[in-house]
């Protein structure tokens, strides 16, 4: 962006004419927090004055025989006021200008603008008004971006500590946690905002969105409103109802575009976006949706943050109640119902003020892109006030009864046999078993749990339209089933008695190439001596659907006495899971104990993913490197495996550091055998990128293992 922007009109007359608009860029960024945003643009925040300095061509400006007018536009929208010699106090809801004592100068003067602290958030077009008695001469100068204004109590958005204005908005860096919440791994992302053109492809977002096609100056008057801006950009998020930005896409092949898993940053994919004409990019998932709202957000200067529930309830029917089928012998079935527990999902919060209900639902939102279920008929979710969650206020627009479901849902267990329910449990403790978020200022996890699950003892569902149910303790608690079971439950078996429990758990986190140590726990709790059967199942599924065939099974006859407690222990070798499993994925274990005579059956499971192998990343000369200077980086990975690797490749990439993709292969990795590339990488922009090393081998079709290094870029 050109700190200067020249011009010439006219002939030389009487009157000034203006020869030259200094637009103070260096100036205006600084104080207003947006170096770096754009280099086509001067960007600057509503409510808060900034300069531009007119330089005339023949003469001074004449204050008592000229005035100066400004005139700001958006589409048809315009508005026009006059430059003030004064330094009063300006009305805050309207457009203001102002020449201070100090501010004129032979031939020039510099004009303090500022805008109404509501304004819409758009690129703005700016004409100079130069008017006498007899004329007026006008000069079209050039544009300038408005965004919400974070630093400024009277904004919505304002937030009031500057560490969490550094992290939720200027921060270009943050940290997605996923896996599940016994083996929580975290994965860098590239918000991007500073990287060139992001901040054009955000204002492009709203230009082609459905509200400003419809109606640009209704969409325009209605910008002002976070509230509105973030029902609009989550919606446009996903591609479902409009030119939205991402495809999702959770099973199948990916061959027609990348993998989910593969992305990195927003940038890409924003550029990816604008450059195929608002083409939908293929594809993304929850954390790739969730992860390009938030950069839009930032953008735009309202707080945002990318947040991780685990255990997060799809409750479709809105029940509150997520139903779970098991085989008498432990295998989890797939009913094809459209209940469903994803072992992590990721939203985003963004914090602003919410006038349309109440101080008390001000702060942290949620805004969910990931098209899951219509919103006001369009594929959005939110924004939510957190606080409606936390004191169960379900009819609080927008979208409070599906949010609160997916942190507060039970899951009845079933075990089936034949077509009739012979166990039945519900648990109240697994959904939303962890809600995470980055820490301000580290890549630790911040625990949000409590800021959405209820302290109170006692609460009622008195605001929720579901008249079955009520809140004891803090959990729902079923009065009677409002759906009937799957259609592949057609009865219950009755008189099922509690005299066993039983508990399962995985011992430590399971790495690639290791046992998986699994120890189930069985109390008698009855008077008589039993005769158990064992049944322990482990399938393969993905984070959000129902698991797989099983790929392990044993079945062990099991003597117990009068309660007597016993610590039954099994391994799952390398060799009876390597053909099925790799790194990060996530297995279903369950164990089904039956006693023999009674029939009475009891269920334990757990859900855990298996810890990756580690690729190291190290920048030659330390982890910050300089801009536009090159620097050399290795990337190197040693088999840990019992077993050699064949078809061996090192793929090395990173947005704003490296043009492409570098690999390099090996035929075969013996076990200790070590495989590595160095690269070199030159940062045009500032802020903090990502490197990322990817390891494949024939053997599997995914990858072994995945890691990232965060470079931060640093101004010479």
């Amino acid at each position: 962006m050109s700190q200067t922007t020249y011009t010439t009109w006219g002939t030389p007359d009487s009157h000034c004419q203006l020869k030259l608009v200094d637009f103070k860029a260096k100036e205006n960024l600084i104080s207003h927090e947006t170096q770096g945003l754009s280099n086509q643009h001067l960007v600057v925040r509503r409510g808060k004055p900034f300069k531009l300095t007119l330089l005339f061509r023949n003469q001074s400006l004449n204050p008592r025989t000229e005035r100066l007018v400004l005139e700001v536009s958006l589409g048809h929208l315009s508005e026009s006021f006059p430059v003030q010699f004064s330094d009063k106090r300006s009305d805050p809801q309207s457009w203001s200008a102002k020449i201070y004592p100090g501010d004129i100068h032979p031939q020039s003067v510099t004009i303090h603008i500022c805008s109404p602290v509501l304004s819409a958030v758009a690129l703005y077009n700016l004409v100079v008004h130069i008017e006498t008695v007899q004329n007026r001469r006008s000069y079209a100068v050039g544009s300038f971006v408005l965004l919400c204004n974070p630093w400024l109590k009277d904004d919505p958005v304002y937030m009031p500590l500057d560490a969490q204005i550094k992290e939720y908005v200027k921060s270009d860096y943050g940290v997605v946690f996923m896996g599940t919440h016994l083996n929580v791994r975290k994965r860098p992302w590239s918000f991007g905002q500073y990287e060139p053109g992001v901040l054009e492809a955000c204002l492009t977002l709203l230009q082609v969105s459905p509200q400003h096609l419809r109606n640009k100056d209704n969409d325009f008057s209605l910008r002002a409103d976070p509230v509105y801006l973030s029902r609009v950009i989550c919606a446009m998020v996903n591609c479902n109802d409009d030119l939205g930005i991402l495809e999702g896409k959770w099973q199948g092949s990916y061959r027609d575009g990348f993998e989910p898993t593969e992305w990195s940053g927003s940038a890409d994919i924003l550029h990816q976006w604008v450059s195929s004409n608002y083409s939908p990019v293929r594809y993304g998932q929850c954390w790739v949706f969730a992860s390009v709202l938030c950069t839009v957000m930032r953008v735009l200067g309202i707080p945002s943050r990318v947040v991780t529930v685990f255990n997060a309830a799809h409750d479709g029917d809105g029940n509150l109640n997520i139903e779970e089928c098991y085989s008498s012998t432990g295998e989890k079935l797939n009913f094809n119902n459209k209940d469903s527990i994803w072992n992590f999902h990721v939203w985003v919060e963004c914090w602003m003020r919410r006038p349309d209900l109440g101080a008390g639902f001000d702060g942290w939102q949620v805004v969910d892109p990931t098209p899951q279920e219509t919103s006001g008929g369009i594929f959005c979710c939110g924004p939510c006030p957190v606080a409606a969650i936390q004191q169960h206020c379900l009819r609080v627009p927008y979208d409070t009864s599906f949010v609160y479901a997916s942190v507060g849902a039970n899951v009845t267990r079933m075990i089936v046999r034949n077509g009739l329910v012979v166990e039945r449990k519900v648990d109240t403790e697994c959904v939303g078993k962890l809600i995470y978020t980055k820490s301000i200022g580290s890549d630790s996890p911040e625990n949000l749990t409590q800021t959405y699950k209820s302290k109170n003892t006692e609460a009622t569902c008195a605001a929720s339209p579901l008249q079955s149910t009520v809140l004891v303790n803090g959990k729902v608690r079923y009065t009677g089933y409002t759906t009937p079971l799957s259609r592949h439950v057609v009865g219950e078996a009755r008189g099922m008695s509690t005299g066993l429990e039983v508990s399962l758990r995985i011992d430590g986190v399971p790495s690639v190439g290791e046992s998986i140590v699994v120890c189930v726990t069985v109390k008698n709790q009855s008077s008589s001596p039993r005769v158990l059967m064992e049944h322990l199942n482990a399938q393969l599924k993905e984070y959000n659907s129902h698991p797989q065939e099983s790929f392990w099974k044993t079945h062990n006859e099991v003597h117990i006495k009068p309660g007597e407690v016993l610590l039954l222990h099994h391994a799952i070798l390398p060799s009876e899971y390597e053909s099925v499993l790799a790194a990060d994925d996530i297995v279903n274990m369950a164990v089904v104990i039956k006693d023999v005579r009674t029939e009475e059956r009891a269920l334990a499971m757990q859900e855990f993913n298996l810890r990756s192998l580690k690729i190291t990343i190290e920048i030659k000369g330390g982890d910050s490197i300089q801009i536009k200077k090159e620097h050399k980086a290795q990337v190197s990975f040693i088999n840990k495996l019992s077993k050699t690797l064949h078809g061996v490749v090192l793929t090395v990439e990173g947005s704003g550091l490296l043009q492409g993709k570098q690999e390099v292969r090996m035929i075969s990795l013996q076990p200790e055998e070590k495989i590595e590339k160095t690269v070199s990488i030159m940062a045009t922009s500032p802020g903090t990128k990502l490197l990322m090393a990817t390891l494949s081998h024939s053997h599997r079709a995914n990858m072994v293992s995945r890691s990232f290094h965060k470079v931060p870029v640093i101004t010479a």
